[in-house]
């Protein structure tokens, strides 16, 4: 009966609006219609540690300043990530989700990456602004820093399971490191914490999570993963928009090259205890 009675009254408002005034939203493109709407909706991961949480973080901030730069106010649409990628864009880009939320104008920590763009063709990925990559804190109090993944055998070790860096370290060298790994942290932060409390002699998770967890702590040393198999370069997080979206698109690159020209994009990244690596 409630569902019956919001569609009886989204009908009635739809009544009302004028002649032509849908059309003539339809015909602006995706840049005039932010600018006409004065608000940039902005999809962002939600319980994204160290770049977004309750509405703060590194992404949040970002966010604000593509806002800014176009002139708008920011919204921000917080969202939950999916089994797959391909639904967080379906969700969050191009089509919006089932429950009613989304689609946004523009999503944040997107993998500027050539496979996905290409399966992708609902959007446009485009923008980075980050290089991301899988890494190891040590605790020197345990010894020297650990040159190969050998040097850890023995040594207790935490790492979120479901991740990159849990699948990782759960073959290197051969399973030779399963017996001491911890893996029921939810995340690189989470294993990092373990570390502090010195219920392990390492952690393994994302390199934003392990330094914004340690920022300042010179007791830690934060590494790439120690093998040939973990991509050391990383990969490049950037934005994706509605395919067709070539203005709005355009003016967001515009604004990251700004942002990233100038001092501001590093100060946000060291705000959160993160060191920038931009492309």
């Amino acid at each position: 009966m409630i569902e019956r009675r919001r569609l009886l009254a989204a009908t009635a408002l739809a009544s009302l609006v004028p002649p032509g005034t849908a059309l003539a939203q339809s015909e602006l493109s995706a840049l005039e219609r932010v600018r006409k709407r004065g608000i940039l909706v902005v999809a962002v991961y939600e319980d994204h540690p160290p770049f977004h949480v309750a509405g703060k973080g590194i992404d949040a901030e970002i966010a604000a300043a593509l806002a800014e730069g176009l002139g708008v106010k920011l919204s921000l649409l917080a969202m939950r990530a999916d089994e797959k990628l391909d639904d967080d864009l379906r969700h969050a880009v191009w089509k919006g989700h089932f429950l009613g939320w989304g689609p946004a104008d523009v999503m944040l920590h997107v993998p500027v990456d050539a496979p996905l763009i290409e399966k992708t063709p609902q959007v446009s990925i485009f923008g980075p602004y980050y290089r991301e990559r899988v890494a190891l804190a040590w605790d020197r109090n345990r010894g020297p820093v650990p040159e190969s993944m050998l040097a850890l055998k023995g040594q207790p070790i935490a790492v979120p399971g479901q991740s990159l860096a849990g699948w990782l370290m759960i073959g290197a060298e051969g399973g030779a490191l399963r017996e001491t790994l911890t893996t029921r942290y939810a995340d690189g932060t989470e294993a990092a914490a373990a570390l502090k409390a010195g219920d392990v002699a390492a952690a393994a998770g994302l390199a934003s999570e392990l330094e914004s967890s340690l920022v300042g702590q010179t007791r830690y040393a934060v590494m790439p993963l120690p093998m040939p198999r973990a991509p050391r370069d990383g990969w490049a997080v950037g934005m994706a928009v509605k395919r067709g979206s070539t203005d709005l698109a355009e003016a967001l690159q515009r604004r990251v090259n700004e942002l990233s020209a100038g001092p501001v994009m590093r100060d946000i990244f060291q705000r959160h205890g993160v060191a920038w690596r931009p492309q």
